[in-house]
C-alpha cells in the first residue's frame, strides 16, 4: 500500500475526538488533524475551523499551540521531517562498510522510509502551491531537501575519500543522486491511480541506475575499492 493510499484512508477513518483529553496531548493531534486537511484540500485553501473540528478542539486552542496557519504548516513538516532525517543521518555515522554498502543501504532506507512517509504529500503542496507561499517553500527546503543534501554530500565525500568513488559531474552535483526518489514521490502522489508503479520497481531501477553511475557495472560482490 503506498503512502498516499493509506493516507486516503486514514483521512477517511479520522473521527472527531470528544475534547476531553490530556493537554499535552493537543498539540500533536492538532498536527495531524492538520496534516489531514492541508493533504486534502492544499495550504490555501485549508481552514483553521475544519483543522478544530477534525481534531475535537475549539478553534482558539490551536492559538495556544500555533501563531497561525503558517506555523501549523511548518509544525507538520517537521513532525515527518525529522524522524526520516534524523534516521538516516545517525545510520550513515554509525556506517562501518564500503561505500558501495552504504549507498545501497541508504538508498533502500530513503525509499522505505521517505516515500511511505507523508513527506511527499507535503511536497505535492510546495510543487503546486509554493509559489504563492515562499516562506513555506523554504522552509520545507530547509528541513527536507536541504538535508537531504547534506547527507547525499556526506556519503560522496566518504566514498572520494576511501578511493572507492570518482570524482565526477555525479559527485559535484550529488542532490542529482536522489533525483529518481522525487520522481517516484511525483508519481505516487500524482499518477499512481492512473498508471501505477510499484515502489519496489522504482526502488530496483534507482539502485542499478546509482551504482552503475558511481561505481561503474561492477556486481554487487565488489563493492570495495577500486
Amino acid at each position: 500500500m503506498t503512502a498516499e493510499s493509506s493516507f486516503a484512508r486514514k483521512a477517511s477513518e479520522h473521527k472527531v475526538r470528544p475534547r476531553k483529553r490530556r493537554k499535552e496531548a493537543r498539540p500533536g493531534e492538532i498536527i495531524e488533524a492538520a496534516l489531514l486537511e492541508f493533504a486534502q484540500h492544499g495550504f490555501a485553501a485549508t481552514k483553521l475551523d475544519d483543522v478544530a473540528r477534525r481534531a475535537g478542539v475549539a478553534k482558539g486552542t490551536i492559538y495556544r499551540y500555533f501563531q497561525d496557519k503558517d506555523a501549523l504548516f511548518l509544525a507538520v513538516v517537521q513532525s515527518r521531517a525529522q524522524p526520516v532525517f534524523g534516521e538516516i543521518s545517525t545510520f550513515i555515522d554509525a556506517f562501518p562498510g564500503t561505500t558501495r554498502q552504504l549507498v545501497e543501504l541508504m538508498l533502500e532506507a530513503v525509499h522505505n522510509r521517505l516515500l511511505r512517509s507523508e513527506l511527499p504529500i507535503l511536497m505535492r503542496i510546495i510543487v503546486t502551491e509554493g509559489i504563492n507561499f515562499p516562506a513555506l517553500t523554504a522552509f520545507y527546503y530547509e528541513q527536507t531537501v536541504s538535508r537531504g543534501r547534506a547527507l547525499i554530500t556526506r556519503v560522496m565525500e566518504r566514498g572520494i575519500q576511501r578511493g572507492e568513488i570518482r570524482e565526477s559531474a555525479l559527485t559535484a552535483l550529488p542532490v542529482v543522486v536522489m533525483s529518481p526518489v522525487l520522481m517516484a514521490a511525483l508519481w505516487q502522489t500524482t499518477f499512481q491511480s492512473v498508471a501505477p508503479v510499484a515502489p519496489e520497481a522504482f526502488h530496483a531501477a534507482h539502485r542499478e541506475l546509482l551504482l552503475n553511475g558511481l561505481f561503474g557495472a561492477a556486481g554487487p560482490e565488489e563493492g570495495g575499492r577500486r
